[in-house]
Parts: C-alpha cells; sequence; structure tokens
C-alpha cells in the first residue's frame, strides 16, 4: 500500500502594495514548483499596521512561513517578524531607481528582528520549502530534487559548451 504525503504548511506572501503582484506571482511560480502551497495578502505597515497585524492574527495558529515583499523603504518585513514567532523572508524587489539603496531598509533592522533576506524570487521559496520541509520530510524530498534538477542542468550546460571554440 503506497502512502501518499500531504505538504503541511504554506508561504503567506503579503506585499507592501498592488504593485508588488507581478514579482509575487514570480516568487509563487517557484513556490508551485517545490509543492508548496501559498496565499497572497495586500498590507503596509506604514500605512495599515493593524491591518498587517490581523493577517498575523489570522493565521497565528497555522503553520506558515511570511515572505514580505516592499521596497523602497521596507518597514513590512521588520514590523511582521517583530510581531509573530514563525519566520519571515524579505524578498524586497530589486529598484534600479535608487541604485539599490533601497535594500538597506531590509538588511538594518532594529534589534530582536530575525527576518532572512533575499532578493531573487527562487532563493525565498526555497527558503521556504526548507523552513517548512524541516518537519514534512515530502517537502525535503522536494527540495532535494529540485537541487538535483538545478545541478542536472549545469551539467548539461557544461556538456553543450565545453568544446566550443
Amino acid at each position: 500500500m503506497q502512502r501518499c504525503l500531504v505538504m503541511q504548511g504554506k508561504a503567506v506572501i503579503i506585499m507592501g502594495s498592488e504593485r508588488d503582484v507581478d514579482f509575487c506571482k514570480e516568487i509563487a511560480k517557484f513556490l508551485k514548483a517545490l509543492s508548496v502551497s501559498y496565499e497572497y495578502r495586500v498590507a503596509s505597515a506604514h500605512k495599515t499596521p493593524l491591518k498587517v497585524l490581523e493577517i498575523l492574527a489570522e493565521f497565528e495558529k497555522e503553520k506558515v512561513v511570511y515572505v514580505t515583499v516592499a521596497g523602497r523603504s521596507n518597514a513590512l518585513s521588520a514590523f511582521i517578524d517583530g510581531n509573530t514567532s514563525k519566520p519571515v523572508i524579505a524578498c524586497p524587489p530589486y529598484s534600479e531607481k535608487y541604485g539599490g539603496a533601497d535594500i538597506y531598509s531590509s538588511l538594518r533592522v532594529p534589534s530582536g528582528i530575525g527576518s532572512v533576506v533575499t532578493i531573487e524570487a527562487e532563493g525565498a521559496a526555497i527558503a521556504v520549502a526548507k523552513v517548512l520541509g524541516l518537519d514534512d520530510k515530502a517537502l525535503e524530498n522536494a527540495v532535494k530534487a529540485y537541487q538535483e534538477k538545478k545541478k542536472k542542468e549545469l551539467e548539461s550546460a557544461n556538456e553543450s559548451i565545453k568544446n566550443l571554440k
């Protein structure tokens, strides 16, 4: 008898504004590839802090990893991290507009804040899957399979170009 394992836990992708939705869809694409379920929410630490707290309360009893997506002054990630014991992965979209300087608001946070930062959608999805995979063997295996696929892609690329002159 074959046992079907159901993936447990999910990512809650919270974006600072609707302008971040395309970047969030990119994160979701990688979450899907890793078989991680997810939900979207929109709330701003600056403009709607009470809504952020409502969202955290909504998921308090669930197994979630928060992925925060906010550019410019990314108070969202630190605000969420300071108000939950759940993991927070800050994934601010890179902006040429400020020469990349807006990333500092994700990196320089107050003491007591432990959010992880990546600017790559794929990296955020992998981090979510690894955290949730700590006690979900099927998800851990999905991460390993994904990593193996990426290695094989590199090996294939090496074979296809190693004889170029």
